[in-house]
């Protein structure tokens, strides 16, 4: 019995057809998938789409808290998600190493299909390449995601205006310190987790506030303060927030401290930031904190019209500090 991922496997003969039959049919079925064409056709409702595309080459590809296929789900998901999209379609494309395990592949595929399953997305097409031992790392997925956008919905960083509030779903640098742990053999007394999940359900709860949420991004690689530099730039406004006010749990804090590390850098795979008039952020905290995911909201910051493009750090300490970019890699390979 082959138990590993031969060259076979993508030559588009039979290994090929039965690779695709075996594992990705049988994990992602569904009535536009079943059909296959060179080309998913779907129903969609007059008006807008949003499209997102993105890969995954995570190292380790299993983690606490995921794994390589429910991090390329959610990654797609919060994309379309943050736009004010809802996310619906999905295309999973995989390079996959000489000798990698069929088990493994099992494994992160059904991942992906319990966690779209949940997001409430269909895997409508895909595509499958195998590589030489040596010319990859294991394997490696690529999506693309199509949402739609209901009318007259519009978010972006030239929505925020100054007076509006600067919201985090909740605490910061889980996946981060997960992958570096993972990687690098670290243990703590207390065991930190991916935060990797779909977030349109809790985005949903946001969302009913209208034009109240200016702008979201989900503050990935950079972390929170690469994001708000991005849209502080994107938007020309002035971006405010307060160090005490940013959750993080004290197990990631201890572990930035002891490692040298800012948590407001970290990557975040489960956490959105919102941008919010001032009169509806309350009560949009209180919409997150209803949710799993957004258990730890916070109102972190305020908008201002100066300086425009800058990001300012109020420490614990009661002095004020630009709060830059990213420089360099803080940790490669980390979605």
């Amino acid at each position: 019995m082959i138990d590993t991922i031969l060259l076979a496997h993508g030559s588009g003969g039979t290994m090929s057809h039965q690779l695709i039959t075996d594992i990705f049919r049988e994990a992602f079925a569904n009535p536009t998938l079943d059909q296959m064409l060179d080309a998913a056709v779907v129903e969609v409702p007059t008006g807008r789409i949003a499209m997102t595309t993105d890969s995954f080459v995570v190292d380790p590809i299993f983690f606490p808290g995921g794994d390589i296929g429910k991090l390329a789900i959610c990654g797609t998901v919060n994309d379309l998600a943050v736009s004010g999209a809802e996310p619906k379609f999905l295309s999973a494309a995989f390079i996959i190493e000489e000798g990698f395990p069929l088990a493994d592949l099992k494994k992160i595929v059904g991942s992906m299909r319990d966690t779209a399953v949940r997001a409430g997305i269909m895997i409508v097409t895909g595509d499958t390449k195998v590589v030489e031992k040596g010319s990859a790392d294991k394997v490696f997925i690529n999506t693309t995601g199509v949402g739609i956008l209901p009318a007259g919905r519009y978010l972006s960083p030239t929505c925020v205006k100054p007076g509006d509030q600067v919201i985090i779903s909740g605490n910061l640098g889980d996946h981060g310190l997960t992958i570096l742990a993972q990687r690098e053999g670290l243990s703590f007394s207390t065991p930190v987790e991916s935060d990797c999940a779909p977030l349109n359900a809790m985005i949903g709860e946001a969302l009913k506030y209208g034009d109240a949420v200016r702008c979201m991004r989900d503050p990935t690689r950079g972390g929170l303060a690469t994001t708000l530099n991005e849209i502080a730039r994107q938007g020309k406004v002035g971006i405010t927030i307060q160090e005490d006010l940013i959750p993080v749990s004290p197990e990631v804090a201890g572990a930035c401290d002891m490692l040298g590390m800012d948590p407001l850098y970290m990557a975040n795979e489960g956490k959105v930031i919102i941008f919010a008039a001032a009169e509806a952020a309350a009560d949009i905290v209180a919409a997150l904190r209803q949710t799993a995911e957004g258990k730890n909201a916070a109102v972190i910051g305020e908008v201002a019209a100066e300086p425009p493009g800058m990001v300012l750090l109020e420490t614990t300490l009661g002095a004020t500090r630009v709060l830059g970019m990213l420089e360099g890699e803080h940790l490669p390979r980390i979605c």
